[in-house]
């Protein structure tokens, strides 16, 4: 053949952050020596694969199909040197989860994937949903969890549990454990998830029939954050049943019970459709089904039916 593993694995780089000198340093490679595996491989098949625009380099049509080819083909070569060197590994992972599929459920999954596969590595990244689909299309992920559904010609979704939000307030709030009409809810001081996150989402769906704004006090990233804000009196939230159990059992939170609303959603696997399989993903995958298959909702799941090897 007229490439390298080494120019595929440059190329993925630079397509994936669009720069040669940040591909470089992930790789762990001088700029020079990325830049000339690059021009070599353009040069021997006289072809480009970027438009350059400026420091930046943007895949044009044939690097955008080559990208996915290239990413597969280099998942086969770490399986086949993992199996020559006699390795009983699953190889590396990288897997994407929004916040509370990431705070609360992914980090169990890694250390019972790393229980049954010592010899794996899982890297986790813990993003909103958006981010997580963006790098899922850009490679830059094997696999995504993801709450609410989505259309992307470039990824496959698979359904995986339930999960349902719940509106909830601090203990001594007049609406705690309260039956409550949404006009009511929109008088109310929010603390939100901001832009981006299923969570946000799945609330303004279940609210869009109502032309009224949310009086939106505080807009965080992160779940705990919220929690905390609305501890402190700061105005009511609305997040993940699974994020608020224990909160709800000590009593620290109270929910507000909205029959007018449906806040049901779903929890997605979702990788590219040009997405090699590889061992070590199937095998992930099947521990994220068999974690779940007793469950009917997400703040059901426990991981006392497991047994890790």
């Amino acid at each position: 053949m007229r490439f390298t593993l080494r120019q595929l694995e440059v190329f993925i780089a630079v397509g994936q952050v669009e720069n040669v000198s940040k591909a470089a340093e992930a790789l762990a490679l001088s700029q020079s020596a990325t830049s000339t595996a690059l021009g070599e491989l353009e040069r021997q098949f006289d072809c480009q694969l970027f438009d350059r625009i400026g420091k930046r380099l943007k895949l044009n049509a044939i690097g955008f199909q080559l990208l996915p080819k290239a990413v597969s083909l280099l998942d086969r070569a770490e399986e086949i040197e993992e199996l020559l060197q006699g390795q009983t590994g699953v190889g590396s992972l990288d897997v994407g989860a929004t916040l509370t599929i990431g705070n609360y459920l992914a980090p169990l999954l890694i250390r019972e994937f790393r229980a049954r596969h010592p010899q794996s590595r899982v890297r986790l990244h813990v993003r909103n949903t958006s981010t997580i689909v963006e790098r899922v299309v850009h490679h830059e992920l094997d696999l995504g969890l993801i709450e609410g559904d989505l259309q992307h010609e470039e990824i496959v979704m698979q359904p995986w549990v339930a999960d349902e939000l719940s509106v909830f307030c601090a203990p001594d709030h007049p609406l705690a454990h309260q039956s409550v009409t949404m006009e009511r809810l929109l008088r109310e001081d929010w603390i939100m998830r901001e832009d981006g996150s299923g969570t946000r989402r799945t609330l303004e769906q279940a609210m869009r029939h109502r032309h009224q704004r949310f009086e939106i006090q505080l807009e965080l990233e992160h779940t705990e954050g919220i929690k905390r804000a609305v501890e402190a009196r700061l105005g009511i939230g609305c997040v993940s049943r699974l994020a608020l159990k224990d909160a709800f059992r000590r009593g620290s939170l109270a929910p507000i019970h909205t029959p007018d609303l449906d806040l049901s959603r779903q929890f997605y696997f979702i990788w590219h459709r040009q997405k090699y399989l590889t061992p070590g993903l199937r095998e992930f995958l099947k521990l994220c089904r068999d974690t779940t298959m007793h469950a009917t909702r997400s703040d059901e799941i426990t991981f006392d039916h497991l047994q890790t090897s």
